[in-house]
């Protein structure tokens, strides 16, 4: 009990750090959750059940836009990634997918998790109040693991992240035109990379952080950029998300009242994924292609079979897959990195401008910028009983060797990001 009060302490700590109208903001909208969530529990009532989570899914949904595009609020967090988190409570609770919880301190400190706000993962909250009130002594190794996953998440962040930001897809992005065609398209295959970092490095982070209050969060990236076709992308990519979306959006929707609504339905699901970045063209666009992409999927899966690799789909079949998935990818990366459609108008101009004359000027490519881009592609292929290793030879390491690498960080990371650091891209949306 104690123990979460004082993690409660540093939720709300967190929130008012940002601003201090999060202070009224999160407790009210927690405690109507938690009040619906008691009479989800209580009532035998279908109509009143529909009642309680309509206006859980109102108020959240009402917030999050309320936060996001009423003209004048001005507070630095959507608070999406607290909403999404919010609404399995509840929607869980209407379904019968989990059980509810009667105290009221475990709920408030389960939904306002800091370690998850700024970019997920999402986390059912009944997941977060069941290793809340189980709670169990933090283990040596653990603990050690956390300092891995933060000092790995540090490093994607801070030292290939921003670096390939700041050093060329700033740049190209805001003034393609200054750029040669080959410059442009090393852009974007940097901006895939620096997306990554920057995105599976807060994961890490978040990871370690929570681990070391001893909650375990769930994954939230698997090498998405190997994955074999798009539905195996968003398998891997912001896993939680997907999931997300998959179970209270796509689930929502009439899929199968005719045989076109499985298919409509994927497009859907992923245009509102889209606009949820923002409401611009771009991010429809980036959603309507994932869209299609699953479509397109789900239609040769459903004419042809499952598309699980067997092994007829290794070697260079899968390698061209893989290769093909990321390129589609890539190409979408542009309608969502790009502040408006002439400038993707003009990065793809300079790409196909590339494509048709062969010329391959990277005059503005020093060579460090190269090694950046080219360790943070290669930190992504790393097999993953490979970073197990690494991750296991760290913890075995005594305390002395943890800190003394810790220290290196540090030490690195202090010349690395003496201009400052950028924000994490996802606490935008």
């Amino acid at each position: 009990m104690a123990a979460m009060g004082v993690i409660l302490l540093a939720n709300y700590f967190f929130y008012a750090k940002w601003s201090l109208w999060y202070l009224a903001l999160i407790p009210v909208a927690s405690t109507i959750d938690y009040c619906i969530g008691l009479g989800l529990q209580n009532s035998h009532s279908a109509a009143k059940k529909r009642l309680l989570v309509g206006l859980s899914i109102i108020m959240n949904i009402g917030l999050l836009l309320t936060l996001r595009y009423v003209p004048g609020i001005g507070l630095p967090l959507t608070l999406s990634f607290y909403v999404f988190q919010a609404l399995t409570y509840t929607i869980d609770l209407y379904r019968g997918d989990s059980k509810g919880t009667r105290s009221y301190l475990a709920h408030l400190t389960a939904v306002s998790f800091f370690p998850t706000t700024l970019a997920g993962p999402i986390t059912r909250v009944s997941s977060l109040i069941d290793q809340f009130e189980r709670r169990k002594p933090l283990l040596e190794s653990d603990g050690s693991r956390a300092l891995f996953l933060i000092g790995m998440g540090l490093i994607k962040k801070f030292m290939i992240a921003d670096y390939l930001s700041s050093n060329l897809v700033n740049r190209v992005f805001d003034f393609p035109t200054l750029y040669t065609g080959a410059e442009t398209l090393l852009a974007v295959y940097a901006y895939a990379v620096q997306i990554y970092c920057d995105f599976s490095g807060y994961t890490d982070m978040a990871l370690g952080s929570a681990l070391l209050l001893g909650i375990k969060l769930p994954a939230n990236f698997n090498q998405p950029y190997a994955a074999e076709n798009i539905a195996d992308f968003w398998r891997r990519w912001h896993i939680s998300l997907s999931n997300w979306l998959r179970d209270y959006l796509y689930f929502s929707l009439p899929g199968k009242r005719t045989k076109m609504m499985p298919y409509l339905s994927l497009i859907i699901t992923m245009v509102l994924g889209g606009l949820w970045h923002g409401p611009t063209w771009n991010f429809a666009v980036w959603g309507a292609l994932h869209g299609v992409g699953l479509a397109v999927v789900r239609l040769w899966q459903t004419k042809f079979g499952s598309a699980k690799p067997t092994l007829e789909t290794t070697g260079w079949v899968r390698s061209l897959n893989v290769f093909l998935t990321f390129h589609f990818v890539a190409f979408a990366w542009i309608f969502f990195r790009a502040p408006d459609f002439p400038t993707a108008w003009a990065v793809l101009g300079r790409i196909g401008a590339f494509i048709t004359t062969g010329s391959a000027s990277l005059e503005n490519i020093p060579l460090a910028l190269a090694l950046v881009l080219g360790v943070g592609a290669a930190s992504h292929y790393v097999p993953k009983k490979w970073y197990d290793w690494s991750q296991a030879l760290f913890v075995r390491a005594p305390f002395y060797a943890q800190a003394m690498l810790l220290l290196l960080l540090v030490l690195g990371l202090q010349n690395v990001v003496s201009s400052g650091a950028t924000p994490f891209i996802y606490t935008k949306f």
